[in-house]
């Protein structure tokens, strides 16, 4: 049931990409496929106008053994989310715990196994599927796109999945779809600032929108939303930010809150796990998307991290879903 990837990829085509699974996540597994070039390409802005569509369409795009520096994972972030349409006002975030190195900037976040943003909040002994969520959706603008270029890794393990809203979406019943419509939760990331407090880091602000500003790291989002690139309707709620649905009483809130974490953790069949090589980078949609790394190494493992800012969630109830707006099987 997946859609041909020659049929998103637009100018991207010609690259060759492969898709992983049916629901989500698209590869092109040639290196000599570079997004470095495709920033200085000729036609630069319809090659990343594409790769925009196709990332908001597949969830997930893999690049491999990329030679992409932070300072163009920033430019590329960036031109991705405005060629794809976000507000003017949405730069690249500064996460609320990102240090500001000479090296990077607070604008790139590490994503350690030895500790930071990675590992705050981690708790030893829990179920990995507690580990599922989108970037930053305690932010009142949370992001648009993530770029992953991960070049420390163990020799085994370190995997990530990644699992699509879209389907997560399209999955549930029609009279539960309607429930959920119009229905709204409280995001939080309060965690990030117990974990500053007791290290004595102090918080980043502005985060790179005029919205996300302040240590009250709290938002309340749609919990289906409607994704402006693709238009199609998505679950928007993931476990470790979604504490509570503003609409019901707190024991409804738990019990349909746990539902859906577990709809999405608990259906491997919309999930794509990836395995990292060296160099390899991951471009993702979080408006559409949630992903859980694996903790089965004991070796060191980092990566850099930028994440776009997009636009306020919305919910549009003349939206479609993916399935019915590409025909496919309900």
């Amino acid at each position: 049931m997946g859609v041909v990837p020659n049929v998103l990829a637009g100018s991207l085509a010609a690259y060759n990409p492969e898709d992983e699974t049916t629901q989500i996540g698209t590869r092109f597994p040639d290196k000599s496929v570079q997004l470095s070039q495709f920033l200085t390409a000729p036609n630069a802005d319809q090659l990343l106008r594409d790769l925009a569509t196709l990332v908001s369409h597949r969830g997930v795009v893999f690049f491999t053994d990329q030679d992409i520096t932070h300072e163009q994972q920033k430019v590329l972030g960036q031109r991705l989310g405005e060629l794809a349409g976000k507000p003017k006002t949405s730069g690249l975030h500064v996460h609320p715990i990102s240090e500001n190195t000479p090296e990077l900037g607070k604008d790139v976040s590490v994503i350690d196994s030895m500790g930071g943003i990675a590992r705050a909040g981690f708790v030893e002994g829990t179920r990995a599927s507690s580990g599922w969520h989108s970037d930053i959706t305690f932010e009142p603008v949370p992001s648009d796109y993530a770029i992953l270029k991960m070049h420390t890794l163990p020799k085994v393990g370190g995997d990530t999945l990644w699992a699509s809203g879209y389907e997560a979406y399209d999955r549930l019943s029609p009279a539960y779809k309607k429930f959920l419509e119009g229905l709204t939760a409280v995001h939080d990331g309060t965690f990030f600032l117990d974990y500053a407090r007791a290290r004595g880091i102090p918080i980043q602000d502005p985060r790179g929108a005029p919205e996300n500003t302040g240590s009250n790291l709290t938002a309340i989002h749609p919990v289906i939303r409607t994704h402006p690139v693709t238009g199609f309707k998505t679950l928007f709620v993931n476990k470790s930010f979604t504490k509570r649905i503003v609409e019901l009483t707190p024991d409804e809130s738990v019990h349909t809150l746990d539902y859906l974490f577990r709809h999405i953790s608990e259906n491997h069949d919309l999930q794509v796990r990836y395995r990292w090589r060296q160099n390899d980078v991951a471009i993702w949609d979080n408006r559409c998307t949630f992903h859980t790394a694996t903790h089965d190494y004991k070796e060191h493992r980092q990566g850099n991290r930028i994440v776009s800012l997009g636009e306020r969630p919305y919910f549009d109830p003349n939206s479609k879903s993916r399935r019915e707006a590409l025909g496919l099987d309900i």
